[in-house]
């Protein structure tokens, strides 16, 4: 991990040992913590057209909300990322070669549709 993944994963490590919580961390429940998280971050945004959602994002209420439910996400993928013994750097770096060939700029620029259908 680099020195910003590093320093916040040494602060997420810290908190759990201190909290003897390891022993319930394994790829499934982190997998599951991570699903979770993403489904409170997007019931945050649920049956809200785009105006409401331009409108919630500027009180301050929602933006502490959205920040928390982030914040979670990445903290459980980051401590999966370590239980699996990944370097994270190197998965998205991996990643981001295979998406750049199932989305070349000259198919997939200004268009959303899937890889399959370009």
């Amino acid at each position: 991990m680099n020195s910003t993944f590093s320093d916040i994963y040494s602060k997420i490590k810290k908190f759990i040992k201190e909290r003897e919580w390891e022993k319930f961390h394994n790829p499934k429940d982190m997998a599951e913590a991570i699903v979770i998280e993403a489904s409170e971050l997007l019931e945050l945004f649920l049956w809200k057209d785009p105006a409401a959602i331009q409108k919630m994002l500027k009180e301050k209420q929602y933006e502490t909300e959205i920040r928390e439910e982030v914040a979670d996400i990445l903290i459980y993928t980051l401590q999966l990322v370590d239980l699996m013994g990944y370097d994270i750097k190197e998965i998205v770096e991996e990643k981001m070669k295979k998406n750049e060939r199932k989305y070349p700029v000259a198919k997939a620029k200004g268009n959303s549709r899937k890889y399959t259908n370009l």
